[in-house]
Order: C-alpha cells, then sequence, then structure tokens
C-alpha cells in the first residue's frame, strides 16, 4: 500500500514519470522471477494504468535494463492473461510498448487472442516514414528472435527489420512496396499461438480514439447566438468623413476632377469602370493614367497568349521522388538557406601525384590489391590536411563549435536512386591501400542500395568529385549539414607554364579544388590555410606516405 501511495501522489509530476515506471518494472520483475502467481490480488492493489498522456511520456524509458529476458517477461505474462489478471494487458503495453524496439506491445481487442502490433521501426537518426521493400517472411510464418522479417528502405538506404521475438506472423498489414509509412504505424501482427492465426485474417488496425474523445468534450458546439447578438451583428462602422453615399447618387454621378475627365476624354476612356483613389472616391489624374498603363499591358499580354494557346501540348512523365532523394533535397535546401557559405579556390599541379600512383598501382598489380585512383589520393590529402588544420574539422551548433577529433571522410557517390555519401571513417590512419578497398566497396553498396546506417553515419567533412568521372574542371558544392566543409574536385588539364630559362616553357597538368566553408566556423584565413595545407600534400605526394 506503501507503493501504491508513492504512485498516485507522483502521478501528475510529468518529470518523476520514467522513474516511477523503472522502479514499478524491476519491482514486477522481482516478483515474476520468484514465481509470485499467489500475490496477483496483491498486484492488483497497486496497480493503477497511466493515463494515455502519461503513457506517451514514459515510452522513453527503456525497459531493457530492468528486464533480464523478454521471453522470460512475455511468459509471465501469459500465465497472468489465462488466469484472469486484467493487469498483464496493460502492463505489457505499459512495458514493452516504451522499449526501444519495434514491437507496440500486446493488444487487448474484444474478441481477438493476444497477439503483437509490429510498428515501422525508427532505422535511421533523420527517419520519419519508410518504404517496404519486400517480406522476407510470409503469414503463418514462425518466426524467431534475430531472423529478418523484411526489408525497409529508409531514408538513406534499405535496412532488414529483425524479429525481437519468438511467435507466428499472423498478418501482413503493409505489404511489398507499400510507401510512405509513418515511423510507429502498424506494419504486421504476431501471435503466440499457430491457431490463433486464422482469427487475424480481416484484422485491420484500430486508431486510438484516447486523443479523439476529449477533444470532443472540450470543444462542445457552440450555442446559436441570441436574438441580440443576430440585431448588433450587421452595424458596420461609418463611413470616412462621415460620407455615405445613396444608391441613386452613384449610379447617376460619377465623381472626378476636371483634369481626369479631360484626359479621360482625349483618350475615349469610360469613367464608370475606373475606380477613383482620391478623397471620398473621387476620381483623379492618376487613377485615369494608371488605367491605360494597365490596358496597354493587357494589349501587349494578349499576343503572345494566342500563340500559347496554339502551342502543341508537352509531352513529359512524372517521376516518383525516393526516399533518398526526399531526404537529400530537404538537406540541401536547408544547408543553403541556413548556412553562410563561403569559396575558395587554388589551382594544384598533379605531376607528382600522378608519378606516385602510377609507381603504386604497379606494386598494387604485382600483390593482388586494387588500384589506387587519384580520388583516393585526394581524400588521403583532406584527411591529412584536417589533422593539420582541426578548426576545419568541426561544426556549429548555437552554444559551441564541436572541434572531432577522428577524421571521417564522407565520399559523394551518384546512383540512380540519387545521391549517396557513405563514409571512411579516420582516413588520416589508413593506408592508401585501405582507403583504395573501402571506397570501391562503399560505392558497391551503395549503387545496391545496401547500405547500413553505419556506412553513412558519423562523417566530419565530405569530399565530392566531378572531374574524374564527368570532366567538369571547376564547381562549388552545398556542405553537408552539420558539417562545416566539403571539397569539390574537378578536372585535370596540361597548361603550359614558364621553364627555367626567359623563353623556355613545359607543360603541367594542374587540377581545380574548390573549397566550401561555413562561415560561422571557418573564418577566411583558416579555409586558406587549409587549403594551403593541401595542396602542399597534392603537390609533394611523398609526403603523405611518411
Amino acid at each position: 500500500m506503501a507503493y501504491a501511495s508513492h504512485i498516485i501522489n507522483h502521478s501528475k509530476k510529468l518529470k518523476n514519470v520514467s522513474n516511477l515506471l523503472r522502479h514499478e518494472n524491476a519491482v514486477l520483475v522481482h516478483w515474476f522471477s520468484n514465481d509470485a502467481a499467489t500475490k496477483r490480488d496483491d498486484l492488483l492493489k497497486f496497480h493503477r494504468p497511466y493515463a494515455p498522456a502519461e503513457t506517451e511520456r514514459v515510452c522513453n524509458s527503456s525497459i531493457s535494463s530492468t528486464v533480464p529476458s523478454l521471453g522470460v517477461f512475455k511468459k509471465k505474462f501469459s500465465m497472468l492473461r489465462k488466469a484472469g489478471n486484467p493487469l498483464a494487458g496493460s502492463l505489457v503495453n505499459r512495458g514493452l510498448a516504451c522499449s526501444q524496439v519495434h514491437l507496440r506491445g500486446f493488444a487487448s481487442d474484444s474478441g481477438l487472442p493476444p497477439h503483437q502490433e509490429i510498428g515501422m521501426p525508427s532505422l535511421s537518426p533523420t527517419m520519419t516514414e519508410g518504404n517496404i521493400a519486400r517480406w522476407l517472411k510470409k503469414e503463418g510464418d514462425k518466426i524467431s528472435p534475430g531472423e529478418v522479417l523484411c526489408e525497409v528502405e529508409t531514408d538513406k538506404a534499405t535496412v532488414e527489420m529483425e524479429c525481437m521475438e519468438e511467435g507466428y506472423l499472423a498478418k501482413i498489414i503493409k505489404g511489398d512496396g507499400s510507401k510512405e509509412i509513418k515511423v510507429g504505424e502498424v506494419i504486421a501482427i504476431t501471435v503466440e499461438e499457430e491457431e490463433d492465426i486464422g482469427k487475424f485474417k480481416d484484422y485491420t488496425p484500430s486508431t486510438s480514439d484516447a486523443g479523439a474523445a476529449p477533444a470532443k468534450e472540450s470543444s462542445p458546439p457552440a450555442p446559436p447566438p441570441s436574438k441580440q447578438e443576430v440585431a448588433e451583428k450587421p452595424v458596420s462602422s461609418p463611413e470616412p468623413n462621415g460620407f455615405k453615399p445613396s444608391a441613386a447618387s452613384t449610379e447617376d454621378r460619377i465623381f472626378a476632377s476636371p483634369l481626369a475627365r479631360t484626359l479621360a476624354e482625349e483618350h475615349n476612356v469610360s469613367l464608370s469602370g475606373i475606380k477613383g483613389t482620391g478623397p471620398q472616391g473621387r476620381i483623379v489624374k492618376a487613377d485615369i493614367e494608371d488605367y491605360l498603363a494597365s490596358r496597354g499591358k493587357d494589349v501587349s499580354a494578349k499576343a503572345p497568349k494566342a500563340k500559347d494557346e496554339a502551342a502543341p501540348a508537352l509531352d513529359y512523365v512524372d517521376i516518383p521522388h525516393s526516399q533518398i532523394r526526399k531526404v537529400t533535397a530537404s538537406r540541401l535546401l536547408f544547408s543553403k538557406q541556413t548556412i553562410p557559405h563561403y569559396y575558395l579556390t587554388v589551382d594544384t599541379c598533379v605531376d607528382k601525384l600522378m608519378d606516385l600512383r602510377s609507381q603504386l598501382n604497379s606494386i598494387q598489380e604485382a600483390s593482388g590489391g586494387k588500384r589506387i585512383s587519384v580520388n583516393d589520393l585526394v581524400i588521403k590529402a583532406a584527411a591529412l590536411a584536417l589533422r593539420k588544420i582541426p578548426r576545419c574539422n568541426s561544426s556549429w551548433t548555437d552554444e559551441y563549435i564541436r572541434q572531432f577529433k577522428n577524421v571521417n571522410i564522407n565520399v559523394a557517390v551518384q546512383t540512380d536512386n540519387g545521391l549517396y555519401v557513405p563514409v571512411v571513417k579516420d582516413a588520416d590512419k589508413k593506408g592508401l591501400s585501405t582507403i583504395a578497398e573501402e571506397v570501391k566497396l562503399l560505392a558497391q553498396k551503395a549503387k545496391e542500395n545496401s547500405l547500413k546506417p553505419e556506412d553513412y553515419e558519423g562523417g566530419t567533412f565530405t569530399v565530392t568529385n566531378l572531374g574524374g568521372p564527368f570532366g567538369i574542371k571547376q564547381f562549388c558544392a552545398i556542405i553537408n549539414p552539420p558539417q562545416s566543409g566539403i571539397l569539390a574536385v574537378g578536372s585535370a588539364e596540361k597548361r603550359v607554364v614558364p621553364s627555367s630559362g626567359p623563353d623556355q616553357y613545359k607543360f603541367a597538368s594542374f587540377m581545380s579544388v574548390t573549397l566550401s566553408c561555413d562561415h560561422r566556423v571557418i573564418d577566411g584565413a583558416i579555409g586558406a590555410e587549409w587549403l594551403k595545407a593541401f595542396k602542399g600534400y597534392i603537390e609533394n605526394p611523398e609526403s603523405m606516405l611518411l
């Protein structure tokens, strides 16, 4: 009873609800572990269901810290349910539904056996909705913890969703190819017993009316207006200066200045079609001039309109947005609107870099390793420059600038589904052959739409290269938030440059790179210092091997 009093006294203090629920779960688990089935009458004495709004707030408290085994936990609740204890269904809804997995808990729909509603999980930090790519299990299949139920297309990749509990897949609510499913929305139903599968053939998830009922009660229909209100409603404010022209006067006479009348007669304009802007609606000279100007625009606009009507209809096709394209569009729009970009461009001589690459690839081919690309060398040079100028390896927050100790380079990869930016982690500490292997593997996974969250999260700087694949000489890239810099790499081209003698010239290959900076984090001098360090590694590539 003391525990019940403690719950009641603190039920309205939302900041303590999470702690209370954790305490209550711990007590229940202790009782269940000792097979305290005989104590269920005592349990009912202190049990008080949480209100819907309260349950919403305690869902941030994970049950995993107090329940050693969800399977054991569920069996205990099954015993209580079979014994006719109403506490079981409520407690599981408060427990399992609050855990940070995709099981929404045992439902208590009348006429239906115990079951679990599986909700669309949040599989990435920015995910708000997802698509079902395909189900690997079908209705009626037995499922076990760790088995893959289906493949979910998140905002960044296709991720496998695993089963958390043992049972049977009774009903698939969202089938293959289902689009734009909100996080938490029911996608499937599971049951414990095989004989319960058929009872969910026509099942549809019910929507909670908990929030709707109070709204109806709190907002009753407005009473009809009283006769006094109806009588007062038509009363309007008087015209300025007390002037209120009668209907007869407005129809019979038009008020206009003499100059306006003269101008109207000269241009054969009827005053009845002009609205006056002078005192008390009087037509003045400016009104006639505005009318003449607008009439001239209308006449000039009619000719092209006739041409447009005669033009043939356009032939087009509407291409639906993919999840990655939606997220890329929103993030780049946010970046361009909120981050103060500025750009720094420098030309780097890559003759020595090309020579070193040729030597390294000869060694790689002899040993059976992956060939090293110019982009791999650029990633390594950028990582070493970030380690040398750590201010550029930072991100902006409203309270502070977060400077990262890890140098993780995102690499832009274009695919048929959209733009992906998988990450090479600790690139400053890895050799060129390792970087080459990781980049090729990540690019392949991006094209197959099989990247996992760990493949693209945690980047601190981005490199995008349109020079090598497409021959783009120079371009400016948009910063990938929350990062503060992105390097746009152009193509290398041969140029004639002065040689040692006064009349001597030679050819050299130069590559243009442009650094986009967030001016809140990277000042102009800092950005220039980073480019200087980057150029030093590119033009003296042997230093990257030290």
